[in-house]
C-alpha cells in the first residue's frame, strides 16, 4: 500500500519523463553491440563457410524467437489491460505498451529468415518444394506423402503471406494503441473516450495476437521438423510468453523506481499483483508443459515422440530435467511468499532468474534440432546425424547478445519517448491508491 493517500496534487501535470542523459551511455552501448553483432551475423549467415552458416542459422532462430516472445508479451498485457478495463494496471500500463512497441522492430531480425540461402539449413520442407519439378503437389505426392498432406499450410507463398500478417497487423495494433495512450498525456480534457476506443480495438486484436503467437511458433520453430506436431504447441508458447514478458515488466518498473520514477503511482501493492501474475503463469506453464509431454508419451505416435527422443539423447536430458526443477519448482516455492512479491528488488531477482529459465526453455526448443536436421539436410557437409555440433555454442552467444542488445536499445528508446505512466488517465488515482 502507498505510504499516504495519493491525490491529484501528487500527479505530475506534465508527466514523469525519463532523463535521457542518465541512459545515454546504456543506449549507445546497446546500439553499438547490436550493430557490430549484426555485421558479424550477416557474415556468419551469408559469407562464412557452409558449416558456420548452417550452425549459425539455428543460433539466429533461437535468439530471435526468444526476444520475439518478450516483445509480443508486451502486446498481450496491453490488450488484456484494455479489455479487462483494469484499474490497478493504469500505473504500469505504459510499461506494457513500451515493451509491446518493440514488436514491430523485431521484423528487422526476422529478415534473414526470409532468404532461401538461410532457409535451406532450417526448413527441410522448403528445400523439398524448391527442388520439385513441374507440379509441386504432384511431386510431393510421390516423394513425401506427409508433406503432401500438409501442403495446404506448408507452402512457400502462404508462408510469406503469414509473415506479412504477423508483423503488419499486430505491429499496427500496438502502434495504434500506444498512440491512443500517449496522446491522452497532452489532452487538457482527456476524459474516457480514448479508453473506450482502446478497449474496443483490443477485443478483436486479441484474436490477432492469438494467431500470431501460435503460428509464428509453427512457422519458425515447429517447421524445423515438419513431421512433428503437437496440439498444445501454441498454448505452450503463450504460457512462456506471458510469464516472461511479465518478468521484463517487473524488472523495468523496478529500474524506473530506482531512478526516482513512478514515485507516487506504484507501490508494493502493484508489485504484489505482478508477482501473483508471475506465480500464476509459472504454474500455468508447468501445467501445459507436462500436459504436452504426457499426451505425447501416452499416445506414443512416432511423429510426435521424435521431439522428446531427440531431447533425451546425449546430455540434453540433463537440461530437460533442470528445466523441470528450475523453471517450475524453484520459482513456485519462492513466489508463494507474499512478502517477497511486495519487494520490488527481490521480485526482480526472481524475474531475472525466470528469464534465464525461459532462455533455457527456448534453447531446448531450437538447438537440439540443429545436429539432427543439418545431418539430414546436408549430410555431405555436416556428416552423420548428431545430437550436438562442437563449437556451435559460440554462435548461440553471439546471436543472443546481438538481438538482446537491440531489444534493450529499442525498449529504452520507447521508455524515453513519453511519460513513464499515463498521468492523465482518469483511473490513475484509483491505481495509485491500490490495495489488494
Amino acid at each position: 500500500m502507498a505510504h499516504h493517500h495519493v491525490t491529484s496534487a501528487d500527479i505530475a501535470i506534465e508527466g514523469d519523463h525519463l532523463d535521457s542523459s542518465k541512459v545515454a551511455k546504456v543506449k549507445t552501448l546497446a546500439l553499438a553491440i547490436a550493430v557490430l553483432g549484426s555485421l558479424l551475423s550477416i557474415y556468419a549467415l551469408f559469407f562464412a563457410s557452409e558449416k558456420i552458416q548452417g550452425c549459425y542459422a539455428y543460433s539466429w532462430v533461437f535468439a530471435f524467437y526468444f526476444f520475439l516472445t518478450l516483445s509480443i508479451g508486451g502486446v498481450f498485457w496491453t490488450l488484456l489491460h484494455n479489455v479487462s478495463n483494469s484499474g490497478w494496471g493504469t500505473s504500469v500500463r505504459r510499461t506494457f505498451e513500451n515493451l509491446g512497441s518493440t514488436f514491430p522492430w523485431m521484423f528487422l531480425f526476422a529478415i534473414p529468415l526470409f532468404f532461401p540461402h538461410v532457409q535451406q539449413y532450417l526448413y527441410e520442407w522448403m528445400n523439398t518444394q524448391r527442388a520439385a519439378q513441374g507440379d509441386i503437389k504432384e511431386h510431393l505426392h510421390h516423394v513425401d506423402h506427409l508433406l503432401y498432406n500438409k501442403y495446404w499450410f506448408l507452402n512457400l507463398p502462404f508462408w510469406y503471406l503469414r509473415m506479412g500478417f504477423y508483423f503488419f497487423f499486430l505491429g499496427f495494433v500496438i502502434i495504434g494503441l500506444r498512440k491512443l495512450s500517449t496522446d491522452q498525456d497532452k489532452d487538457p480534457n482527456p476524459g474516457t473516450k480514448r479508453l473506450f476506443r482502446a478497449r474496443f480495438h483490443s477485443t478483436y486484436s486479441l484474436i490477432i495476437f492469438a494467431l500470431t503467437i501460435t503460428f509464428t511458433g509453427f512457422d519458425f520453430l515447429k517447421g524445423l521438423d515438419f513431421k512433428w506436431f503437437s496440439t498444445m504447441w501454441g498454448v505452450y508458447l503463450f504460457a512462456g510468453t506471458a510469464l516472461n514478458s511479465m518478468a521484463v515488466i517487473i524488472i523495468v518498473c523496478t529500474w524506473l523506481k530506482s531512478m526516482g520514477h513512478l514515485k507516487h503511482v506504484t507501490s508494493g501493492e502493484h508489485f504484489h499483483i505482478m508477482g501473483k501474475l508471475l506465480f500464476a503463469f509459472t504454474t500455468f506453464w508447468a501445467y501445459i508443459t507436462f500436459s504436452q509431454f504426457f499426451l505425447i508419451w501416452y499416445a506414443h505416435i512416432t511423429e510426435e515422440t521424435s521431439y522428446f527422443l531427440i531431447r533425451n539423447t546425449g546430455n540434453w536430458n540433463v537440461a530437460q530435467i533442470a528445466l523441470v526443477f528450475g523453471h517450475f519448482v524453484v520459482p513456485f516455492v519462492i513466489l508463494l511468499q507474499a512478502w517477497l512479491k511486495k519487494n520490488p528488488k527481490l521480485l526482480s531477482i526472481v524475474a531475472v532468474y525466470t528469464l534465464c529459465m525461459h532462455a533455457l526453455d527456448h534453447y531446448l526448443i531450437s538447438i537440439p534440432e540443429r545436429g539432427v536436421s543439418l545431418g539430414n539436410i546436408k549430410p555431405e557437409v555436416f556428416g552423420d546425424i548428431q545430437v550436438s555440433i562442437s563449437g556451435a555454442f559460440w554462435g548461440d552467444i553471439l546471436a543472443f547478445v546481438t538481438i538482446g542488445a537491440a531489444f534493450i536499445f529499442f525498449l529504452i528508446r520507447a521508455i524515453g519517448q513519453h511519460s513513464v505512466y499515463a498521468n492523465r488517465d482518469p483511473r490513475i488515482l484509483e491505481s495509485a491508491n491500490l490495495s489488494n
